[in-house]
């Protein structure tokens, strides 16, 4: 049996989402879940997401955009399951069902109090929208910590450390001064070395992968709180999910001046490869903060950069 399912992440001003509890007779019962319900023939998945979320609680989303979509097979039955973010609503959201509501910041909520099916929608509200690699002047540690500090205050809440020239010792060093002010503003810092960043899960916030890393890789890596990789074509993405990881990084959606000779994706092919895979991935590869609407509208986590975000010090 396939079914296909509209569902939504409703947030408040707080950034908690609002949840419902299942039915103990119904499938999945007692489980938590994100409100919404499948599709009528015909209707679209936003059409089937007004319609339920006025019938279930009593609203009318005025503000959505795509947050993931998942497929899932259950043993008997295999779901489709678009999931929205809706950031603004008319109404008082109530169990018009008499299901329990609640009112939960994704940092809370413990997935597996949740279908299998809705676990990554609980790492796609966790993680935001962009995503920042850093850029030169590693070898200068004040002017580097000049630009990330700069970064943070344009709002970047996610950044990976990439400075492949230091050696250990000194990316160790650098590590150590930029913890404390990611820290001191929520932001999360992510290791990436290519030399052997299976053994740092416990010096930053998580871990990158590069695509050889993710291949020689036959579960998770213990010990890291987020761990994503570098993905560049299917194999990879599907290599990412079987291991577990948190997101992926796929590129190059569009010609870089990095790599000028290497094939870009478009948006058709990289939304297609999203579609393929149940996890987060940021566009990368030629783009800015203005792509953001488009990435999100190709089933996007959001965007990655290095120079679009690594900021200039004046």
């Amino acid at each position: 049996m396939k079914i296909h399912v509209a569902a939504a992440a409703i947030l408040d001003q707080s950034g908690r989402v609002l949840i419902s509890q299942r039915a103990e007779n119904t499938h999945q019962g007692g489980l938590w879940e994100f409100p919404g319900g499948k599709l009528e023939a015909g209707e679209t998945a936003a059409a089937a997401l007004s319609r339920e979320l006025e019938e279930e609680l009593g609203i009318v989303p005025l503000a959505t955009e795509p947050l993931i979509r998942i497929r899932h097979d259950y043993e008997d039955r295999h779901v489709v399951l678009d999931f929205y973010r809706v950031s603004a609503y008319r109404g008082e959201a109530r169990g018009l069902e008499g299901q329990p509501l609640q009112w939960l910041s994704p940092a809370d909520m413990q997935p597996e109090s949740f279908p299998a099916a809705d676990r990554p929608v609980i790492t796609a509200l966790k993680l935001p929208q962009r995503y920042m690699i850093t850029g030169a002047d590693a070898v200068r540690p004040e002017e580097f910590l000049k630009h990330l500090s700069m970064a943070i205050e344009r709002g970047i809440e996610l950044v990976q450390l990439r400075a492949h020239p230091l050696s250990d010792s000194a990316y160790r060093q650098l590590l150590a001064k930029l913890l404390p002010v990611c820290r001191a503003r929520g932001v999360k810092l992510l290791v990436n070395r290519p030399q052997g960043v299976l053994g740092w899960q416990s010096e930053a916030d998580g871990l990158h992968l590069t695509a050889n890393q993710l291949a020689s890789l036959s579960r998770r890596p213990d010990g890291a709180k987020l761990i994503g990789a570098s993905c560049h074509h299917l194999h990879e993405l599907q290599m990412a999910e079987r291991a577990g990881l948190d997101y992926v990084l796929l590129s190059p959606v569009q010609k870089t001046t990095t790599h000028p000779q290497a094939a870009s994706l478009g948006w058709s092919r990289f939304a297609d490869l999203v579609d393929q895979v149940n996890l987060p991935v940021y566009a990368l590869g030629g783009l800015s903060a203005d792509d953001l609407p488009n990435a999100i509208l190709k089933g996007a986590q959001g965007v990655a950069a290095i120079s679009a975000f690594w900021s200039p010090v004046n």
